[in-house]
């Protein structure tokens, strides 16, 4: 070959790298976007893979078709990966926020089988063109497939550490529009000489980089207004962090905080919900003096258990950092947790709640378990027999946990699937349960090894809802909440501890939820 045709071929690998990358961040966001508006991550980013690699599949099929014109077919392809893969995820919410129930799943699927076509028609074609410029065709296969493989790696790695926590969705598609676009116009100079009607080419792709680049300029702020939609009132912050997207409403004093869309507190009424979480468990425990909070980023629990001044120390873990910062930072929850987290006997930990109890030898007098439902394989590990063994196995004698629970009227085959798991342990169990009004009924799960007797609770400190005399209330069920459950058929419903290797309680809980 000569050195013009090593030059082009040397482009044809790169190109192919970098479609590649492009390709895998598409896939991945995809599944993101599913698993944040649809939810069920394991579900979305299932179906996203698998019906990315079979639009793949398809679009390798098709590109038999393609006999001539190899050059000019990629470029345009790459101009519709572009501009429908950049505007993806702003149509996705723009969807959500405005069409019917179940439209925004159908144009997510189609979609990621549509772009993975697409993906698909170009990697043989690139190879062909190869072939066809002098390199012969195991060695043009054999590295337009490394450059595919190995730009997959790269593609994964920028979406997780960089484009997905410093972007957000929305600007991330646009970006990744904007790198597929680059490498079409780069081609389409490169082999102009060609290309018959180069002008009527360029210019179209002028057109589309413009969209796009007024979509990483604008679209977030649009994208915006679309999500602000799914909230009851006005949005004061929104944060796509590392774990999750985190938002702060507001409305008339009432300040509401959303960690994936589902609701964490309303400023109106936490204390009813944070007053049950902490102070039973206090008054179980026959010490106070060393306490775990797993979650809890918000600091509310914690300013809670500030109110016994025998607490010496409070260890707070959250896997997120933003959320803590947001705790420290924010005028409004500021207001809520009274700077707890800025007190010298909280110590905040940013880790999976999971290994910190693998990992840590300390032992507690009271664990405080708030974290967030069980909507997901990461968080459903936190409600396994396992995860509640770790917590037992790092209770002091005459200790007590205290563990959210979900609510046992909307999902009632969760709440007490979870209080079985706990029991499972060994430990005993008594359930609580209360009405939050920006919730509606909330369950929670004490768990000690000794023996509990609610009747003799004291509340030691003062509280704007919780009585002594209204505990033993807390503690009974209705017929429609309680663990009687039964089938429709009328026989009762076996439930069973939730497990790693059995991790039932998911879709206990997607089916419990997913009417309301």
């Amino acid at each position: 070959m000569d050195e013009k045709a090593i030059r082009k071929s040397k482009l044809i690998y790169w190109a192919s790298g970098i479609v590649s990358i492009c390709g895998i961040i598409f896939e991945v966001l995809f599944g993101a976007l599913g698993s944040y508006i649809l939810g069920d991550g394991v579900k979305q980013y299932t179906l996203t893979i698998s019906l990315f690699l079979t639009g793949m599949g398809i679009g390798a099929s098709l590109s038999e078709k393609v006999m001539k014109n190899l050059i000019l077919t990629f470029i345009w392809i790459e101009f519709g990966v572009a501009l429908i893969g950049g505007f993806s995820s702003f149509t996705m919410f723009g969807i959500t926020a405005f069409a019917p129930e179940g439209t925004d799943a159908f144009y997510l699927y189609f979609i990621t089988l549509l772009v993975g076509g697409l993906t698909g028609i170009e990697l043989p074609i690139l190879i062909r063109k190869a072939n066809e410029i002098g390199v012969t065709l195991n060695k043009s296969t054999a590295r337009v497939l490394f450059s595919d493989y190995a730009g997959g790696l790269v593609g994964g790695l920028l979406f997780v550490f960089l484009l997905r926590p410093q972007f957000g969705l929305v600007k991330s598609a646009f970006v990744v529009g904007c790198i597929n676009l680059a490498v079409a116009l780069t081609i389409l100079w490169l082999f102009r000489k060609e290309i018959k009607n180069f002008v009527v080419h360029a210019t179209f792709g002028v057109i589309i980089a413009i969209l796009l680049i007024i979509g990483v300029l604008f679209g977030e702020a649009m994208a915006f207004t679309f999500e602000q939609k799914l909230y009851k009132d006005p949005i004061t912050y929104m944060e796509q962090s590392a774990y999750q997207k985190i938002i702060l409403t507001q409305d008339q004093g009432d300040t509401r905080l959303y960690l994936d869309g589902s609701l964490q507190f309303s400023s109106t009424d936490e204390y009813r919900y944070h007053e049950v979480l902490v102070h039973p468990t206090m008054a179980q425990a026959e010490e106070h003096e060393d306490v775990l909070i797993l979650g809890g980023g918000d600091g509310i629990a914690a300013k809670e258990i500030l109110e016994y001044d025998e607490v010496e120390t409070i260890t707070l873990v959250d896997l997120d950092p933003a959320v803590t910062k947001l705790g420290k930072s924010n005028r409004k929850l500021l207001q809520l947790n009274e700077g707890s987290l800025f007190n010298e006997k909280v110590q905040v930990i940013h880790k999976d709640a999971f290994q910190f109890l693998e990992k840590t030898e300390k032992w507690y007098d009271v664990v405080i378990v708030d974290l967030p439902d069980p909507n997901n394989e990461s968080l459903n590990k936190l409600y396994t027999k396992e995860f509640y063994s770790l917590i037992r196995n790092h209770l002091n004698p005459g200790g007590a946990a205290m563990i959210q629970s979900t609510s046992p009227v909307f999902a009632t085959k969760v709440y007490w699937t979870i209080s079985k798991t706990v029991a499972s342990t060994g430990m005993n169990t008594v359930n609580f349960h209360v009405d939050v009004p920006s919730f509606g009924n909330w369950g929670f799960v004490m768990a000690s090894r000794d023996k509990i007797n609610v009747e003799e609770f004291e509340i030691k400190v003062e509280t704007e809802f919780l009585t002594e005399d209204m505990l033993l209330g807390l503690t009974q069920f209705g017929k429609d909440e309680d663990s009687r459950i039964v089938n429709d058929s009328g026989e009762q419903f076996i439930l069973e501890p939730n497990t790693l290797i059995d991790p039932n309680l998911i879709r206990l809980y997607e089916n419990a939820w997913q009417n309301y």
